[in-house]
Parts: C-alpha cells; sequence; structure tokens
C-alpha cells in the first residue's frame, strides 16, 4: 500500500500563452519539480511508485486530458530533468485529436486560444509511452461518472480501458476520475472493470486517508494560480506528517460520520 511519503501531482496544460487556469507555465513546471528532486523526491510513475513502497520520497507528476501541449512544452522539462509521468487520456477525444470542450473550456473556441483545446492523437500518446511515460485511462467521454446509472459507468471505464491497451499494445491499470469525482459505487465499478489504482484530485484534508486505498489516491492539484507558497506548503512533508497523525485523522473522521467510535 502506498505510503505518506507518495506526493502524486495534478497538472493538466504546459503553456506559457494560454492564460487558463489550468494551463502552467513551463518555467513554473521546471521550478516546482527541480525543488522536488532537490528534496529527494524519488520521481516514478504511478504504478512504478505504488510498487517501490514507503521507503523513500516517491514523486508522482501526472497530467490529465492529454492536452498537446504537455507533449509539446510539458515533455521537454519533463526530459531535462528525467522525470517520467503519468498521462490519464480521455479516449474519445484521442481518436480524433478533437478539441476537449467541457465544463468551462468551451468558452476558448473561437480564440486564438482555440487550439490550445486539442486533445493528443494516439501517435503524440505513443511518443510518451516510447519516452518512459505511464499512459492511463480518464474514461471516454469525460463523464461525472457519480451521475451516471451504474452501467453507463462501467461502460466509460471498461472500453476506455480497452483502448488504452490495444492501441498502446500495454496493460492500462491505472484511471484519473474525470473532475476527480468518485463515489463508493464508483470505486466499485473501476474495481471490477479491472484497474489496480486510481486517483482523485482536490481531497488534500482526507490525504492521508485516501492513500491508503489505492483506487481513491489523492493529488495535489497545480494550475497557473498556484502561488509558490501554496506549492511549498502543499507539498511539504510536514504538513503530510500531521495529515498522517492520529490526531489529525479522528477529528476528520469525526466530521465524515459524526461520530468518534
Amino acid at each position: 500500500m502506498p505510503g505518506g511519503d507518495l506526493l502524486i501531482l495534478c497538472y493538466h496544460a504546459v503553456s506559457d500563452s494560454w492564460p487558463a487556469v489550468g494551463a502552467v507555465e513551463s518555467a513554473a513546471l521546471d521550478r516546482q519539480l527541480r525543488h522536488l528532486l532537490r528534496r529527494r523526491y524519488r520521481p516514478l510513475t504511478l504504478s512504478a511508485a505504488l510498487a517501490a513502497g514507503p521507503a523513500e520520497r516517491r514523486l508522482v507528476v501526472t497530467f490529465d486530458d492529454a492536452f498537446g501541449s504537455v507533449l509539446e512544452s510539458g515533455l521537454p522539462v519533463l526530459q531535462r530533468l528525467g522525470v517520467p509521468a503519468t498521462l490519464f487520456v480521455p479516449t474519445d477525444f484521442a481518436a480524433e485529436a478533437a478539441p476537449m470542450t467541457w465544463s468551462t473550456l468551451g468558452k476558448w473556441l473561437g480564440t486564438p486560444h482555440e487550439e490550445e483545446l486539442r486533445c493528443m492523437s494516439w501517435d503524440d500518446i505513443r511518443r510518451l509511452a516510447a519516452a518512459g511515460w505511464e499512459i492511463g485511462s480518464h474514461t471516454c467521454s469525460h463523464p461525472k461518472l457519480p451521475s451516471l446509472e451504474r452501467a453507463e459507468a462501467a461502460d466509460e471505464l471498461i472500453r476506455s480501458k480497452q483502448i488504452c491497451e490495444e492501441e498502446l499494445q500495454r496493460e492500462c491499470p491505472t484511471l484519473a476520475y474525470p473532475f476527480g469525482l468518485h463515489d463508493p459505487e464508483t470505486v466499485e465499478v473501476a474495481r471490477e472493470a479491472g484497474y489496480r489504482s486510481a486517483v482523485t484530485l482536490g481531497e488534500r484534508l482526507l490525504g492521508a486517508r485516501q492513500a491508503e486505498r489505492p483506487l481513491e489516491l489523492s493529488r495535489e492539484g497545480i494550475y497557473r494560480t498556484t502561488r509558490w507558497p501554496h506549492f511549498l506548503a502543499a507539498t511539504s512533508p510536514a504538513i503530510g506528517r500531521v495529515r498522517r497523525s492520529r490526531v489529525y485523522r479522528l477529528p476528520v473522521r469525526i466530521a465524515r460520520t459524526g461520530s468518534s467510535r
């Protein structure tokens, strides 16, 4: 099981010109990862980090959505630093290298930044796999899984896993829940679909508890608006130790259940 020395970061796009909140600048990405490498974090893909065990500080860099800028601007940064990453692909969009317009992304259609919305093609994704990156599923159409009927959620998870495996000719054991949204039924469906690990987003308050569950691994979301003090706090081992302590977890459990028993 992953332990408290596991730090998983979630990025989306990498662009110096696109002012979207999910598009970090390449210099910021470089600075953030250099800092963690100096702190003696070992960079690994998600599956490799889970297999390595908790004896050392493990860093997992993940990218959701397979934006083309990750290949163009993110890969050069990570290659210079010797950092592999894990990419989560929405397979319907990769099939056509189509623009991704869910949530608020659609507002960029018809603007000079419209091309930033494009998903990588499978040829692009294979380049990342050849560079040592792990490729995981981000479902087929990027839905809010808890809002689907169980059969629909199962179809999204099973088909996307199969497509990743067919396109890359390798196993796809990892999943990122779109928007980080999941519930107990979603987790069970993911387990039944054959995923061995899955990542959430935005649950740092419960990070210690979530990190004990391979299908509910917490990530720290990093955005264009993430300032340096926040990044330092979010990735601090000292704060991580507090989150793992029983003294910290007990009031969190009470808040969730309404009971200390």
